[in-house]
């Protein structure tokens, strides 16, 4: 079997000590970036990036991979035992999770959200191996029509699942896809919205901006918050889960991983809704509903499975298509254009030990974390003691280095402070800045894939429409768009995000 193989020669680059290293540091700091509420892995790996330069390709995608889905094994941790979600998608197993650290079951608790992570993410990895070369297949024969109208979904879905209003996504997206306009334009070289600024003549820095928007935007916003943490006292014990435990979570773990797999691969930000999908099934599937919210093993083991499965699969359309299915993603694909390769189906084809050893390293990584999180649980609940503003001008003084050794410009310091203020009033007025990421990333490609078709058109738009599989994906996204307009949906859609701010 030719996956078999693949998956043989990827863990063998997978197993080098560099990139075994590589890993391991990345699953360490993403589940201290978990447990630490405040920074998150968006604004991690943006800071992080600048390293990336010294990096070998697959290294540096290894350790940002591990960041990502370190997080997500992170916040559960800070959310059984602080009430507190590290993470977004850590909301939902604040419910039932802390309500089981309060009866004395922490043990259990971490057990089970650590081994149901660890099962999700082990499927979704193989789910990559399996479908991730139909998909890079199938992308062979995308023309530029094809791209135009599954970057135009990737940004209606984007607007879709962002949360807060559709009125302020869809002005994100629009500022994201003007961001990405400066600098020179790319037929006639004329520079455009530059200003005569000359650093930004070739355009803004994805780097800058990310840092910005994320890493000092999230430090701001965090300032300002009054921290009220109440650790749960004493030594954890009973870590692990009795066997009547693991029998009522294990359909829960299963049906989680299957939501979560599915959901991930949703352009905008599906791995988020995966864990709410989850235990909103779970509590229907329930004969005594009234448990759910008291201490629910299931309401644990399903959504922290679907968590971990939507991180895995959300690499798929980033591997196969090129196309970022969140702001995590679009920062994959800013490492991949620092390190010179292009996102999309040819980097299976013209290098092969990228993409395989990636996805072994996924698999390594969920194992690395299993290890990382249940022994030194103990190391972690110290941690949460720690107050966090003694960390941020250390994380602030690490963004302006970084950011600086690029192009050993000031310039771009300067820009980062900018970005930062900016989103910081973005968020302080509930714009949530992932959609114009997204569209940052995106846009230059939605531009170059326009331009393309129209010109094997002869300037005819009809193409648009003609060819079958950029009808179909133009049909999805027009879909989208009419379903979240609905009075019924938007409301619903608004409960959903509602936990997130």
């Amino acid at each position: 079997m030719d996956v078999f193989s693949n998956l043989a020669m990827g863990f063998g680059a997978a197993f080098t000590p560099l990139n075994l290293g590589l890993c391991f540091i990345g699953a360490l700091v993403g589940t201290l970036i978990g447990v630490l509420p405040g920074l998150g892995p968006i604004a991690t790996i943006a800071i992080l990036l600048p390293i990336t330069f010294y990096l070998d390709p697959l290294g540096a995608l290894i350790m940002l991979a591990g960041i990502y889905y370190g997080a997500q094994y992170g916040g559960s941790t800070t959310a059984i035992l602080v009430n507190m979600p590290g993470e977004t998608s850590s909301v939902v197993t604040t419910l039932d999770g802390h309500q089981m650290a309060k009866q004395g079951r922490a043990g259990p608790a971490l057990a089970i959200a650590a081994l149901g992570s660890f099962f999700a993410g082990t499927v979704a990895t193989f789910m990559i191996a399996l479908f991730g070369p139909l998909l890079a297949a199938l992308a062979q024969k995308f023309g530029p029509a094809e791209y135009f109208s599954l970057m135009l979904l990737g940004l209606v879905g984007a607007t879709v699942l962002a949360s807060g209003s559709v009125v302020k996504a869809v002005s994100m997206i629009l500022l994201g896809l003007l961001l990405g306009t400066v600098g020179s334009d790319l037929e006639s070289g004329e520079p455009r919205l530059t200003f005569g600024i000359p650093q930004i003549a070739e355009g803004i820095n994805f780097t800058t901006l990310a840092v910005g928007l994320f890493g000092v935007a999230e430090i701001l916003r965090n300032l300002e918050k009054h921290e009220e943490r109440t650790v749960l006292p004493g030594h954890i014990h009973g870590l692990m889960p009795t066997w009547h435990d693991i029998k009522q979570c294990f359909p829960a773990v299963l049906r989680g991983t299957g939501i979560g797999s599915i959901l991930g691969i949703l352009p905008g930000n599906g791995a988020v809704l995966a864990p709410y999908a989850s235990y909103t099934l779970e509590k229907k599937l329930a004969k005594d509903r009234s448990r759910f919210g008291k201490g629910a093993i299931e309401g644990v083991a399903g959504p922290e499975s679907a968590n971990n499965a939507g991180a895995q699969t959300s690499f798929i359309p980033l591997l196969t298509l090129g196309i970022p299915p969140n702001a995590v993603m679009a920062m994959m694909v800013g490492a991949m254009t620092i390190q010179g390769i292009v996102p999309g189906p040819t980097v299976m084809t013209e290098n092969p030990t990228l993409f395989w050893g990636m996805i072994a390293s996924m698999w390594i990584g969920n194992a690395m974390l299993v290890i990382i999180n249940l022994p030194l649980v103990g190391i972690w609940v110290r941690l949460l003691k720690v107050p966090y503003r003694l960390l941020y001008p250390a994380i602030l003084l690490f963004c302006c280095i970084g950011v600086y050794s690029i192009n050993s410009s000031y310039f771009d310091v300067v820009l980062v402070a900018i970005f930062g203020v900016v989103g910081y009033f973005l968020m302080k007025h509930h714009f949530e800045p992932a959609p114009l990421l997204l569209a940052f990333v995106l846009g230059p490609l939605l531009e170059e894939n326009l331009r393309r078709a129209m010109l094997i058109a002869r300037g005819d738009p009809t193409i648009f429409v003609t060819r079958p599989i950029s009808l179909v994906l133009l049909l999805v996204a027009a879909g989208l768009l009419a379903l979240v307009l609905l009075p019924s949906i938007r409301k619903r859609r608004e409960e959903v995000f509602h936990e997130e701010e």
